[in-house]
């Protein structure tokens, strides 16, 4: 499991240089559209959510902070699912567990209307917290084998709380909206699995498959910032396992040897000719060797080697060019060594998450209209981001979707970086601390707000 990728959904951290102020909406798509303009009074919703979020936050905190201190890797999150699950039984939801192994979907039918998918990941990473806050994880979990430190260093933690925020808001409020809710807790998203996982199990086929899904993500931005991106927000992510098949051999007789070393070393060099030589300079690529193991000790000579790659692009031509590349040098480099064939494995991958042009517009407008400036809309012809988040799966299967980013930098924290000369902490860094409030609030509103256009919507039609 671990072994495959650690994708950082939060690749969303690259786009605000980029982006233009929300306002700009009607610039970018020259008169904006009756379909773009809010169908509900945005202001008098944006007060009911905020005062069920205010009520309701003691509440959140502590949610978010025993989140926090007890996270769980991917497929193993019982506790955390079991905690999700109680919490939007206690709101009315009719809950169903064990979907993908871990997941759970909770559904709140509320009239005739549409199906609206708002999604949670509940997964941690296998990684030791440095923050030194009182409620940091000391967890440990095995993993692959072994007995790892778990935490949450990529937020989604805040995402749980936020999510349970918007599902209770939007109870509160079923006498402004008609539709079916459908919240999701996903496992294992940073395998790049536990969506496909949930959807071979039957997600849309024993539950109606959703009219429209949302998901968001934290990442390093000021607090309380919202960034909407249309197009292509992550990048394809493919994980890939190659193993150097040589003759091991005492360490002074190479001549006696056919050394893995050797061809690894050579692959690791020249497989970033893909890059450099094969790629269009215009379009985003990347391949990165991550892991390189052979041998045992300084006298011999072994007989494999083990490389682990990610790859990362944003277009279907540029992403096939990659992946082909990358087997076609490993073969080639084996057959320079007069070594067998090395064994290719893919054992992990997802698509880029690209969000829907006109849900993107209308939902920027709805938040603009919510929160002003602190949102920001950034058009399809901007780069997405570079890192990957398999909520591409649930789009990929017919459920157009956005993804949004939250911002949850603490204000006192940034100040005290920048003035040590410091990089802030990013995701899936050890010193990743989002503050929880105002994020967990805005987080919510973000949700609980587009999912209520998205009723209007459909009530509209």
């Amino acid at each position: 499991m671990r072994e495959m990728l650690l994708p950082l959904a939060a690749g969303l951290i690259t786009i605000p240089a980029l982006a233009c102020a929300a306002p700009a909406l009607a610039r970018n798509t020259a008169e904006p559209s009756a379909s773009a303009q809010p169908g509900f009074d945005v202001a008098t919703a944006r007060a009911r959510i905020d005062a069920s979020l205010d009520r309701q936050y003691p509440h959140l905190d502590a949610l978010y902070k025993d989140l926090h201190a007890n996270p769980e890797v991917g497929f193993q999150e019982k506790r955390t699912a079991a905690l999700l699950a109680g919490e939007m039984r206690k709101l009315g939801f009719t809950v169903t567990e064990q979907v993908g192994k871990t997941g759970i979907v909770a559904i709140f039918k509320n009239g005739a209307g549409p199906t609206v998918l708002v999604r949670t990941e509940m997964d941690a990473l296998p990684m030791e917290e440095k923050t030194g806050l009182p409620y940091a994880s000391r967890a440990q979990q095995t993993v692959d084998g072994k007995l790892s430190y778990v935490t949450h260093s990529c937020g989604h933690d805040s995402h749980m709380a936020w999510w349970v925020g918007a599902a209770a808001a939007l109870v509160a409020m079923k006498d402004q909206w008609q539709g079916t809710l459908m919240f999701i807790g996903q496992p294992s998203e940073e395998s790049v699995s536990g969506a496909e996982a949930m959807i071979a199990d039957g997600l849309f086929t024993r539950w109606p498959k959703p009219d429209v899904g949302f998901a968001a993500h934290v990442a390093p931005l000021p607090a309380g910032a919202v960034v909407v991106k249309d197009g292509v927000v992550s990048s394809a992510s493919d994980a890939i396992h190659i193993t150097f098949h040589g003759v091991g051999a005492h360490g002074s007789m190479p001549d006696k040897s056919i050394d893995p070393v050797m061809m690894g070393s050579r692959f690791v060099t020249d497989v970033q000719s893909v890059i450099s030589r094969e790629k269009d300079p215009k379009a985003f690529g990347v391949i990165t060797v991550g892991s390189f193991v052979a041998g045992t000790v300084n006298n011999i000579i072994p007989d494999h080697a083990d490389l682990k790659l990610t790859l990362r692009s944003h277009d279907d031509a540029t992403r096939k060019l990659l992946i082909d590349g990358v087997q076609r040098t490993a073969r080639s480099v084996a057959d320079m060594a007069r070594a067998p064939a090395p064994t290719i494995e893919r054992p992990g991958a997802t698509s880029a998450v690209y969000n829907d042009p006109s849900l993107s517009a209308r939902s920027a407008a709805v938040l603009s209209a919510a929160f002003g400036k602190a949102v920001t809309f950034v058009p399809a012809s901007e780069a997405g981001g570079t890192a990957s988040e398999d909520f591409s799966e649930f789009i990929n299967a017919g459920v157009p979707s956005v993804f949004f980013a939250i911002g949850g930098q603490d204000p006192a924290m940034a100040a005290q970086y920048k003035a040590e000369g410091k990089p802030m902490p990013v995701n899936h860094s050890p010193f990743f601390a989002p503050v929880p409030e105002p994020t967990i609030k805005r987080g919510a509103a973000t949700l609980a707000l587009s999912v209520m256009m998205a009723m209007n919507d459909g009530r509209k039609r």
